[in-house]
């Protein structure tokens, strides 16, 4: 069974980006606006680094990305 590189990302909201890092993908740590743009850079990041990092890559990488997003709201009404 192939193995399945684990990401996070997680929404900071002082500069209003995704940040993804991994334990999985050593020397992960990148950022973009939206989680599209962040999914588009981690297609070429991930093969990337893990070749650089010694990893033996052939055919498909899988990975999987845990998005987290911290939000407040208040309430319309007061009961």
């Amino acid at each position: 069974m192939q193995k399945i590189y684990f990401i996070r990302a997680e929404w900071d909201d002082e500069a209003a980006v995704w940040v993804a890092t991994s334990d999985d993908v050593p020397g992960l740590a990148t950022e973009a606006e939206t989680m599209e743009l962040l999914s588009a850079k981690l297609e070429s990041l991930v093969p990337e680094l893990l070749s650089e990092n010694g990893f033996e890559i052939t055919g498909e990488i899988s990975y999987e990305v845990l998005a987290r997003k911290f939000s407040v709201t208040h309430a319309a009404f007061a009961a």
